[in-house]
């Protein structure tokens, strides 16, 4: 039986990591046709979570799953898969299953790490329970795939470890384990890519893109089949999160990123009672397997209001019309009616023109009637000072006092200042202040003039798969393969007379890491790209996925003091 990740469709990453679960893991122990039990943490739960369902796990003989850190009743006539992160507290889970007084747990142990485990762990379990292990393995696997093209690591505290001034001696060790989490994303792809960074506004990116290219290369010349791999056709580029603010701060207006800006969405799943009900809530489950979902998350609110009701009609037509389409439905309808500003003032803050293309010669103008209006709360207020200060590369001390007096924000004011911890100019010496570096002209793509604003990173991501980025500002750390170079070195091994556009085909990946956080409108950029260049394929990864209000409760954050045992997100 096909899993029904697969089943469903091809849905890249999800699928991809589904099916190295089910050959490092379930075939491996298939050998004995019995059924089994599972044991998982709560990185692995969330990890089959995101990939799979319990029919699934029925189709490879799981019959139960467990948590590794509870207690449990034994089972002791069947055998149980340990499927756990590297770490004491799971390892512990594992242990007191079978060196009680009472009898084991379990028949016997097959146990599958998600990464590597260190001799001092590995000797301990050994030492332990070596009698009942039958199998014991790494499988490599230590990101989430959250879409088909995008991936996250789970770790929201990297933000702190890595932009804290608190942390700028300590931040060493996080760097090595989100190095190991990239290594096992580029592992699962089977890519050997080529590392670029952003060499500016800080060093983290040049520091992680360094550590990635030392595990790659580790990891490659002990691989299991003992073969030393060569780059294969694809990039990997690293960037710190202060490389673009304003997308951060936007208002956007295309669903999915709109959807999770202004409503309290919990694990991809939005609760609402529906107007002139009975008061019964429904929830709307905002996920891939949805195909109205997968028509409507990228286009633009008002787009989907108008095709709204012909797309309902289509995904109705087909086998599974079922309430959550009405869920989606409601919940467009529901975002019409919010009471949210994004009228002309930030996109024109943003570009620094207005719809007609004109400059904007005095943004302050622009701004303070936002500020002095009563019905929009203080985080409105603060992203749209900030988006003042980010179009004109910071402002005065004397300026930015007054901005955080009138809008009565002095004890969030440390969400605008910290944002200098990130490279980001706030407060200048100068009064002629400059504008930001210019970008693309995409006036032939405007749809909407209230849409008007193209996040960094799609530029960056068109100008990797032209061959356009400048080498000063994104140096490799490592040899850049052939095809990414115009050689046609590699082309040339494989088929002669091929271009480096034509060995594309065959399969380049640009995989984009983003240090610290991405929006959902940066999201949306890797599936435009690859729609558009259809012979590379864009995925974007990061620490964490955010929201414009979590980010600013995270750049608030960034001094305050705490401990390293609070920040450090490895789960010993």
């Amino acid at each position: 039986m096909a899993p029904a990740a697969a089943a469903s469709g091809d849905r890249g990453l999800k699928s991809l990591v589904w099916q190295k679960l089910k050959t490092a893991v379930f075939d491996d122990c298939r050998k004995e046709e019995e059924w089994k039990i599972i044991l998982l943490d709560d990185f692995t739960t969330k990890l089959l979570s995101s990939c799979g369902k319990m029919t699934d796990l029925l189709a490879e003989g799981i019959t139960v799953v467990e948590n590794v850190y509870k207690n449990r009743e034994p089972v002791p006539h069947m055998k149980a898969i340990y499927l756990i992160t590297p770490t004491t507290k799971s390892v512990d889970g594992l242990i007191n299953d079978f060196v009680s007084k009472s009898p084991s747990k379990y028949k016997a142990a097959y146990v599958y790490f998600t990464d590597f485990c260190d001799d001092k762990l590995f000797n301990k379990m050994k030492s332990s329970c070596s009698k009942a292990i039958r199998r014991c393995k790494e499988i490599n696997i230590n990101f989430f795939p959250y879409e088909s093209q995008v991936f996250t690591l789970d770790v929201p505290n990297a933000f702190y470890c890595c932009y804290s001034p608190n942390m700028e001696k300590t931040n060493d060790t996080v760097m090595e384990q989100i190095a190991e989490q990239i290594v096992t994303l580029c592992a699962t792809l089977e890519e050997n890519p080529g590392v670029r960074f952003r060499s500016k506004p800080l060093d983290n990116a040049s520091k992680l893109a360094r550590l990635v290219e030392e595990k790659l290369e580790n990891y490659y010349k002990i691989d299991e089949r003992g073969q030393v791999k060569g780059k294969t056709h694809s990039q990997l580029l690293i960037v710190d999160r202060g490389f673009d603010s304003v997308s951060t701060m936007l208002h956007e207006l295309t669903f999915q990123a709109m959807a999770y800006d202004l409503l309290p969405i919990e694990n991809d799943t939005y609760k609402y009672k529906p107007e002139g009900a009975s008061g019964k809530e429904k929830e709307a489950i905002l996920e891939e397997d949805d195909d109205l979902w997968m028509k409507i998350r990228h286009k633009h609110i008002a787009d989907v209001l108008e095709e709204l009701p012909k797309l309902m009609k289509e995904v109705s037509s087909k086998r599974k019309a079922t309430e959550g389409k009405l869920s989606l439905s409601n919940l467009a309808q529901l975002m019409k009616k919010m009471p949210y500003f994004r009228k002309q003032i930030t996109k024109d803050l943003a570009l620094g023109t207005d719809a007609e293309g004109q400059r904007v010669k005095d943004p302050m103008r622009v701004l303070l009637p936002v500020l002095l209006n009563k019905n929009h709360d203080s985080y409105d207020k603060i992203r749209s000072v900030l988006l003042y200060i980010f179009s004109t590369n910071g402002t005065t001390q004397e300026n930015l006092d007054k901005l955080i007096q009138n809008i009565q924000i002095e004890n969030d004011s440390d969400m605008i200042k910290n944002w200098k911890y990130l490279g980001v100019p706030v407060v200048t010496t100068t009064t002629s202040l400059q504008r930001g570096s210019s970008r693309k002209d995409r006036s032939s793509e405007e749809t909407f003039q209230l849409s008007r604003w193209t996040p960094v990173i799609k530029d960056i991501m068109e100008d990797a798969i032209e061959n356009k980025l400048d080498s000063k500002d994104w140096p490799y750390c490592s040899q850049c393969p052939a095809p990414w170079n115009g050689s046609g070195a590699v082309s040339a091994r494989h088929k002669p007379k091929t271009s480096y556009l034509d060995d594309r085909k065959s399969g380049s990946k640009l995989i984009v890491f983003v240090i610290g956080g991405i929006t959902y409108s940066e999201m949306r950029c890797a599936y435009e790209v690859s729609q558009a260049y259809k012979s590379c394929e864009v995925i974007i990864g990061s620490t964490h996925i955010m929201t414009p209000r979590k980010l600013l409760d995270d750049v608030k954050a960034l001094t305050v003091t705490k401990s390293k045992d609070t920040v450090y997100f490895k789960n010993e």
